[in-house]
């Protein structure tokens, strides 16, 4: 009895544990036990915002085969959320004809912001691969100009008669939701498809059967035209509690609508340029553009305002750390071999600084580190740094500690020595020219000598230090 009890704590055990299991824990436990059919099942039985949260978190691999378990409509779906970058990311690991009829059946405004971010050459290829309806309507967005209304608005909208009766527009209404991408906001237009007068969903439905469209719709509609910066129309859409707002062109056309969560996307976006602004880092393609012609083609004079105080920091780094190392004179002359690490020492740290920094300023450059996702990419660089010390500092202390005549101890100072300078290189490749282009220095030419200046004398001191503590008894 007691032992019929105990199996059955247990199996309920299991079961809470199951159940308590995150989303994203329970797709990682199906793919690494290959269990593909329940993870079909679990993906099927999710709602796409869940799926969502969890689908960030998995490795691109992982997101690969997660995707390609979900249902047609749903995959639409949730490929219209993602950011670009892993829009992008799922396309390249499909077939050709997978990505053409995925990016086909796309909203056309969505697929605009995919095309605007991928290789001019790739974009090329899928435009030319559309429908030719799609292509169509492809091109005409992209034929407006950048961060206006006409790049961001949809032709995916419902327009009505005036001389329609309620019914008649329910009617039109029921055969053409499938495809439109909001049918809340309805618009009333004549035969030219000049904008008479917009109204709601909620409106007809209320209204008579018989009664005219005429007679219920707002004839003084709220509109934006094609040229209207995409930052004032996401405002007026926020201000006013519109879920979407009709776009004419210069004859009074209606020619496409922008829809609430296309205003989102974009508040979001003036959002993150304003935290740009707030940190440094606001224009920064433009002042790199500035900064880069002043020190190719401005005079000897400018350019040594931008690049000597660097320098001179470099100089009273390098006279610090020549003290240090006087201060360790009687170790070196001691033990000699401690002496023949410490340019192995100050150039793995200058690398893997130069290394860092570069890549965080190209990252910032691109667009690819955000200022509010500075502290996970960040962390991950110190992570990268610790991994290749480890390694590398493994290799150099096997080295030291048979190094000719050298104790074997010595090994384990440089081995330790290695990994700190490496890791902490990788801190600063990353820190400081966040921190210069914060208070808006020239990061190109301070980065180095600053990075250069802290690793070289943190350097020494961690190497001496290890030095004291492992081989103290022998000088």
């Amino acid at each position: 009895m007691d032992s019929d009890g105990s199996k059955g704590n247990n199996t309920n055990h299991l079961i809470s544990e199951v159940t308590q299991m995150t989303l994203h824990e329970k797709i990682l436990s199906h793919i690494k036990g290959k269990d593909m059919a329940g993870l079909k099942n679990l993906i099927a039985s999710t709602e796409e915002l869940e799926f969502l949260d969890a689908f960030y978190d998995l490795s691109p691999e992982e997101q690969v085969i997660a995707f390609r378990l979900l249902a047609k409509d749903k995959a639409l779906l949730i490929f219209e959320e993602l950011d670009t970058d892993e829009q992008q990311n799922l396309l390249h690991s499909f077939t050709d004809q997978r990505a053409i009829e995925l990016v086909n059946e796309m909203a056309p405004d969505d697929r605009v912001k995919l095309l605007e971010e991928m290789p001019a050459v790739v974009a090329k290829k899928l435009i030319g691969s559309l429908s030719s309806e799609e292509r169509q309507v492809t091109n005409a967005l992209m034929g407006y100009q950048p961060e206006t209304a006409g790049r961001i608005m949809t032709p995916e909208y419902i327009s009505l008669r005036r001389e329609m009766t309620a019914d008649e527009a329910l009617a039109k209404v029921r055969t053409q939701a499938k495809d439109k991408e909001t049918i809340y906001t309805l618009f009333v237009t004549d035969n030219s498809k000049k904008l008479e007068g917009v109204l709601t969903l909620k409106e007809l439905l209320t209204a008579d059967g018989d009664t005219k469209i005429d007679d219920i719709m707002s004839k003084k509609a709220v509109k934006v035209s094609t040229d209207t910066d995409q930052e004032a129309v996401a405002r007026t859409l926020q201000e006013l509690d519109l879920l979407a707002i009709p776009v004419v062109d210069k004859e009074e056309r209606l020619v496409g609508i922008v829809t609430i969560d296309d205003a989102i996307d974009v508040l979001e976006e003036e959002y993150t340029e304003d935290i740009f602004d707030q940190a440094g880092l606001a224009d920064i393609t433009g002042n790199e553009s500035d900064r880069s012609e002043i020190l190719i083609n401005g005079s000897m004079w400018k350019i040594w305002k931008v690049r000597l105080p660097f320098l001179i920091i470099t100089l009273a780094g390098g006279l610090i750390a020549a003290s240090i190392m006087g201060g360790f004179e009687e170790a070196l002359e001691t033990i000699t071999a401690v002496a023949f690490f410490i340019p192995l020492i100050m150039d793995m740290g200058g690398s893997v600084g130069t290394q860092s920094s570069t890549l965080f300023a190209r990252a910032v450059v691109l667009g690819h580190i955000q200022p509010k996702k500075f502290a996970k990419h960040f962390l991950k660089e110190i992570g990268i740094g610790l991994s290749m010390g480890i390694l590398i500092g493994a290799a150099a202390g096997i080295i030291a500690a048979f190094w000719r005549g050298a104790p074997a101890v010595l090994g384990v100072a440089v081995g330790l020595a290695v990994i700190v300078t490496t890791t902490l290189a990788s801190l600063l490749g990353f820190l400081i020219p966040y921190v210069l282009i914060k208070f808006n220095v020239d990061q190109t030419a301070g980065s180095a000598p600053i990075i250069t200046s802290i690793k070289d004398i943190a350097g020494l001191l961690i190497y001496f230090l290890f030095v004291s503590i492992f081989l103290g008894n022998l000088m």
